[in-house]
């Protein structure tokens, strides 16, 4: 038998100078428009949307959830979906809190990393090792880590955090929020993990030909660890800075995450289907989600509708992804 190379069916898309394909650019410039576009129209519609106390809170609030989005991102680039973060989220939340409260500063803070990355090494194992679909394996863990969160609460709502430990959350390093600065690190450093490293290059792989990567020798299982692994230590960092910046612990803290993480996720530009996007991207998209929430509340939309926006986002988000993945699979090649 005799084997036959496949020739492709175009060449392939020639990179800028940024590492994206035309049509990626196309993506990163058209949310830069958004972004744009959404400064300009609140700033008519409110007269309060350009005070700097405004604009401070919108940051407080993108920095917390582009934490949160940031490793589910990288899940997402495999393939996979994370739908447990929310509520690792709140349970770490829950933990933190309740020992931080009772004196144990360093211990609360290790506390809630480890139940988070104990939570995503779960979610990896199931998915990785024991072939459970990433919907039903975090869906599961979604339960799990909630269910475990209502038994440590008992129904009590814990506040009054030390100054010491607010600062991540509340903090200013001279007119800069903390928590922007450590969105700012963190970004960078899952950028470049991302696209710098033989690891973050396997990431896109996997999302691109989970059977090609395993086929070229590339150790799959161990990357798919990885990703859930940091997705629920992201989460539990992220509930660190919230619990920082809210003085206050609950059960409910992390019971409304799920959507706007994944609305940031898909409104940045990373495909659900793996192997195109970035931790860049769900930054930008953290950033317009604020944004957009900021001037609903601003312009007095209700809860629900606020809900349906969200939704909405989404829908428009993954229907684009499918627009330029179409034209991007038409050219015949890959980019990340």
């Amino acid at each position: 038998m005799t084997m036959q190379a496949v020739r492709p069916s175009a060449r392939p898309m020639k990179p800028d100078l940024l590492g994206l394909s035309p049509d990626r650019l196309f993506v990163v410039v058209s949310r830069l428009v958004a972004l744009t576009l959404i400064v300009v129209t609140l700033s008519i519609l409110s007269p309060y949307f350009l005070t700097w106390s405004n604009l401070i809170n919108v940051a407080r609030h993108a920095a917390p959830l582009f934490l949160l989005s940031a490793g589910l991102t990288l899940v997402v680039l495999t393939g996979g979906i994370d739908l447990s973060v929310g509520s690792v989220l709140g349970l770490a939340a829950c933990l933190a809190a309740s020992l931080i409260t009772g004196g144990s500063l360093v211990l609360g803070i290790a506390a809630a990393l480890g139940a988070g990355l104990a939570c995503g090494i779960i979610n990896g194992v199931l998915v990785a090792y024991a072939g459970v679909p990433s919907f039903i394996a975090t869906y599961g863990m979604l339960w799990i880590a909630n269910g475990l969160a209502y038994v440590f609460m008992q129904g009590e709502v814990i506040y009054g955090l030390p100054a010491e430990f607010r600062v991540i959350g509340a903090g200013f390093v001279g007119p800069i929020p903390v928590p922007v600065l450590i969105m700012v690190v963190t970004l960078i450093a899952l950028h470049v993990l991302s696209h710098r490293t033989p690891l973050g290059r396997g990431i896109y792989a996997i999302g691109g030909s989970p059977v090609a990567a395993r086929l070229s020798g590339m150790p799959v299982q161990r990357r798919l660890m990885f990703v859930y692994a940091v997705s629920g230590l992201m989460a539990s960092f992220a509930a660190l800075v919230v619990v920082a910046r809210t003085n206050a612990a609950d059960v409910s803290l992390g019971e409304e995450q799920l959507l706007p993480a994944l609305a940031a996720v898909c409104l940045g530009g990373t495909s659900l289907f793996g192997g195109v996007g970035g931790v860049a991207g769900t930054a930008v998209g953290a950033l317009i989600l604020a944004l957009v929430l900021n001037g609903m509340n601003l312009l007095g939309i209700g809860t629900f509708w606020q809900a349906g926006v969200l939704g909405f986002i989404i829908l428009a988000s993954v229907f684009a992804d499918q627009i330029v993945g179409g034209r991007i699979g038409r050219a015949g090649g890959t980019t990340q």
